[in-house]
């Protein structure tokens, strides 16, 4: 097993680093150019960004595969969560990763399916696939969430991936001329007619697979925290209130 095997299979933080500025961006990248040549070459993957951790000495390292640590001369490099030891306990990879995610649900704000409550209180971004039954499931609450004051925003992840029919499917929904009515239809189990276009069908599946999205569905909610799997309308609104109050 290569080390980045071993580094991936112990990861269990995923994020995308979006909305940097080129500018500042460059200015890292020259920074940090050696550290960030020897790791994409050893270890295989695409740094993003370097940016100084919350520990002395310790950089984060921003990957297309998670968060990861080095130390400045580039000799170590850890997997791992830090955490705040004051007056609470605070999980800062975990804080980090909720802002990673809610700005990458930002980059598709444009190109999400919407389902909108009209009396709207919470906006959640789910990862869907129109054959998976628990997105099914989910999908046949829509009325009940939105009169819950729950606006639903649906992110593609066709899980057999990106050369599958399911893929293809996808891609029709989002080309649709009604992409809410074929939505709809998709979830009903009924046809769609086949549709290509200009999108992000791509881009949202990465997305997901970066922070960790390995099923479907997969919500976001507004602080930027993840459930995985389905969960009923009447406990999805209660962790919600929840949410919000914390």
């Amino acid at each position: 097993m290569t080390i980045f095997s071993k580094i991936s299979k112990a990861a269990t933080i995923f994020s995308v680093i979006i909305g940097i500025s080129f500018t500042a961006l460059a200015q890292e990248k020259n920074e940090h150019a050696d550290l960030i040549e020897r790791f994409e070459r050893k270890l295989k993957f695409k740094i993003i960004s370097v940016a100084d951790s919350s520990v002395p000495g310790l950089l984060q390292i921003n990957t297309d595969t998670g968060i990861f640590y080095a130390s400045e001369n580039g000799e170590y490099f850890l997997s791992a969560r830090i955490y705040k030891v004051g007056d609470q306990i605070v999980d800062e990879t975990g804080e980090a990763l909720k802002k990673y995610r809610l700005a990458g649900v930002q980059q598709f704000k444009d190109s999400m399916i919407e389902f909108k409550a009209d009396k709207e209180k919470y906006v959640v971004s789910v990862f869907t696939d129109a054959t998976c039954g628990f997105c099914r499931k989910l999908h046949n609450e829509m009325d009940v969430l939105n009169d819950l004051g729950i606006t639903v925003q649906y992110l593609a992840f066709p899980r057999a991936g990106i050369n599958s029919s399911v893929y293809s499917n996808t891609v029709s929904i989002w080309c649709a001329e009604d992409p809410q009515e074929a939505m709809n239809k998709a979830k009903a189990g009924r046809r769609i007619a086949s549709a290509s276009c200009a999108n992000e069908v791509t881009a949202q599946y990465n997305f997901g697979k970066a922070i960790g999205v390995n099923g479907t569905p997969n919500i976001i909610l507004p602080d930027g925290s993840i459930i995985n799997g389905y969960q009923p309308a009447k406990d999805l609104i209660e962790t919600l209130k929840s949410v919000a109050k914390s």
